[in-house]
């Protein structure tokens, strides 16, 4: 990128190398170091200046469009930054690129842009991997949360906002991970833990719904038939006379 203050006349990736630096496109700024990468528009505002005393060095990729960008796209004019974290194959691809790029011949121009397709092919593969680990981390700590309140007044709304999400959001996520909604998944987790209550005591089928998040005996008493097949209190009978005959959440006659 340009030094005098503006980004080159044609967009591009800059792609650390060693070091650290911040990039401000624009008024918005990016600490980039090995491992995450920048987009900056054409003829863009910027500052930057390396961070810390290691050498700082990067590999900038200029593209342009030879068709219309698509109505809305507008990436020629677009600043972000993406974290694929450490990949060999897109140092590899960026070093292959480097190479072709310093030698002359008609026939490098088509070997430079099928190179680039494969460089953005591996950033886009390697930021959705790492977009789905943070999905599954998120997965994991809102079922956490269920696991622990699963006793209190829950709700799928109540969970979206607490972790900063719309119902569809989450619903995704559990669809993803659990291959069920949150609302099945809560309430699966409830009716297991009831299981275990209605055979470690002898209190009454209220309490143990009541134990377990449901107030309403009765729409307890439906569910949990529904989901097993049998009665809170003829699962107590049956099972302690007979505890081989439920298995893994089912019944086996």
């Amino acid at each position: 990128m340009r030094c005098d203050g503006y980004t080159e006349p044609f967009p591009g990736f800059v792609f650390p190398l060693r070091g650290k630096a911040e990039f401000i496109f624009n008024g918005t700024s990016y600490t980039l170091a090995p491992g995450q990468v920048a987009h900056g528009g054409a003829h863009m505002p910027l500052n930057r200046k390396v961070v810390g005393d290691a050498r700082w060095e990067y590999l900038l990729v200029l593209y342009r469009f030879c068709t219309p960008e698509p109505a809305g796209l507008c990436l020629s004019q677009a600043h972000f930054q993406l974290t694929p974290g450490a990949s060999p194959r897109l140092t590899e691809l960026l070093e292959q690129l480097w190479r072709l790029s310093r030698q002359p011949g008609g026939i490098r121009a088509f070997q430079t842009e099928t190179l680039f397709r494969c460089v953005l092919e591996e950033l886009f593969i390697r930021v959705r991997n790492q977009s789905s680990g943070s999905e599954q981390a998120l997965f994991e700590q809102i079922s956490n949360d269920i696991h622990e309140h699963y006793m209190d007044a829950l709700t799928v709304r109540a969970l979206a906002e607490q972790h900063g999400m719309n119902d569809n959001r989450l619903f995704y996520l559990f669809k993803k991970y659990a291959g069920m909604g949150p609302g099945k998944y809560l309430m699966t987790y409830r009716l297991n833990r009831a299981k275990e209550c209605l055979l470690a005591s002898d209190a009454p089928i209220s309490e143990v719904a009541e134990s377990v998040g449901y107030a309403d005996a009765l729409y307890f008493n439906r569910i949990f038939k529904k989901q097993f097949g049998v009665s809170p209190g003829e699962f107590r009978g049956r099972f302690r006379n007979n505890p081989y005959e439920f298995q893994d959440g089912s019944i086996h006659r």
